[in-house]
């Protein structure tokens, strides 16, 4: 999993509560379990004004020029600003995987679904909760000022505006552990691989009978 350490991006302004995981990515490209290849279809229905269908070519598909993905201003936009209970829905990892692979690396919402929220963060993502007040001022600042961008430093817990102002965020020690080591459960599980490899030995001397 890739390291999270500081994120300086452009801001994209996704302005629509209850964003849910079917919308981040549709059904109809759940058949594969690979973590890459579902940036080119996240937000597929909003994003194309034709149906998306696995193994199609999205740069010959006709664009929705009135989302915001595809808007100039937003263009290599790393950070997503979004409105409450973003990520409900069903439980797929592919909604997380889909943006990872578009090239989100922060997201900013004033809540999140429970079982999303832990998924980004073990897929290298920083999803942060602040107050609604604070989302309502940044979405009209992104309004206002075209490439807006945000410096998001996870160490400090501090976001950074373009004027020098700052906004703390609050994120589960774990969490941030895991994100600013790059952890995700596999390598979280290859920390104790001697342990393993011992418990193994002696189980194998213990019971040969079940290595046989």
């Amino acid at each position: 999993m890739q390291v999270f350490s500081v994120e300086k991006g452009i801001v994209i302004p996704l302005d629509r509560p209850n964003v849910d995981t079917d919308a981040i990515i549709p059904k109809q490209f759940l058949k594969s379990i690979q973590r890459s290849g579902f940036g080119p279809n996240l937000f597929d229905e909003w994003r194309y004004l034709d149906l998306g269908e696995p193994g199609l070519d999205c740069s010959n598909r006709p664009l929705n020029e009135n989302f915001e993905l595809n808007q100039p201003r937003y263009k290599g936009g790393t950070i997503l600003l979004a409105r409450e209970n973003f990520g409900c829905g069903s439980s797929r990892e592919h909604a997380v995987w889909a943006l990872d692979d578009f090239g989100i690396r922060v997201i900013i919402a004033p809540s999140f679904a429970d079982i999303f929220f832990n998924n980004t963060s073990k897929n290298g993502i920083l999803a942060i909760q602040l107050d609604e007040t604070i989302v309502e001022r940044l979405f009209s600042d992104v309004q206002a000022e075209p490439g807006y961008q945000l410096t998001v430093d996870l160490e400090a817990e501090q976001i950074t505006l373009p004027n020098g102002g700052q906004i703390p965020f609050e994120i589960d020690p774990f969490k941030k552990h895991c994100l600013l080591n790059g952890l995700d459960d596999i390598g979280l599980t290859l920390q104790h691989t001697g342990d393993i490899e011992s418990y193994e030995q002696n189980r194998q001397k213990q019971s040969p009978w079940l290595f046989s």
